[in-house]
């Protein structure tokens, strides 16, 4: 199976980037337009029923997207690559280094789900399990995880992308994979150079839950906290997560 994708650049440092719940291989934002393109070959995937590949059947689980993920970098050439992953898809990119730890060379994650469990309970688990069918669960979760400091039109048109971009039955699948698969035994101890960003207002993936999770699954693991941004830093602060992401990736 020929896996479609979207890439920037043709730098030796490849790079596989993975989406968030909401997002697909397009959802990035101007943040794309900051990325060096000789230093870095970017890969961005969509998962089964996202994006490009809305239509393409499949169980939407997060050891599918690792696997999709390995044979997009295969079907690239790719036998050594860092994987980047925002939300959702950072706990993709902790699956694609416990299936092929040999061919990660660094791991980024963004506002990123951990390797363990993350149980959502009472209102939360009601306004997340109710996202797949309504549009409106959407723009909530959007508006709380940005610190309801984000525009209006702004959360309209993420809103509209995200029903556009994805099916129901995927986005059901995909959330009860990444709120209740733990897999932390098979990664934790990992010696991987490994980088953590947060925004300072995204009030559910934080630095404190990355410190009690990804900064302890990991010993060489950096924290950045990002500034003026919430979950969303490709959109509300693109320039400066871009230099960010690619000094790390450089060093």
């Amino acid at each position: 199976m020929t896996i479609s994708h979207r890439t920037i650049g043709t730098g030796e440092h490849k790079v596989l980037v993975l989406h968030d719940w909401f997002g697909t291989s397009a959802g990035w934002g101007q943040f794309l337009d900051h990325l060096d393109p000789e230093a870095f070959g970017y890969a961005f995937l969509d998962y089964r029923g996202y994006g490009e590949r809305r239509d393409v059947e499949g169980e939407f689980t997060l050891a599918e997207i690792a696997s999709d993920a390995l044979a997009l970098a295969d079907q690239l050439g790719w036998a050594e690559f860092s994987v980047v992953g925002h939300s959702m898809g950072g706990k993709a990119a902790q699956r694609v280094l416990a299936e092929a730890p040999g061919r990660v060379r660094k791991l980024v994650g963004v506002a990123p789900v951990p390797a363990s469990a993350y149980p959502l309970e009472g209102d939360a688990y009601d306004l997340f399990h109710g996202a797949a069918e309504h549009a409106a669960n959407r723009r909530a979760i959007l508006d709380l995880v940005t610190g309801n400091r984000a525009c209006a039109r702004w959360l309209d048109a993420m809103t509209a992308r995200s029903v556009a971009g994805s099916r129901p039955e995927a986005m059901a699948g995909y959330l009860q994979e990444w709120s209740t698969q733990d897999f932390a035994a098979k990664v934790a101890g990992s010696t991987l150079p490994v980088k953590v960003f947060v925004g300072e207002h995204d009030p559910a993936l934080s630095a404190e839950v990355m410190r009690g999770t990804w900064l302890a699954h990991y010993p060489q693991a950096e924290l950045e906290v990002l500034t003026n941004s919430g979950h969303y830093p490709m959109h509300e602060v693109p320039v400066a997560f871009a230099t960010a992401l690619e000094a790390f990736l450089r060093a």
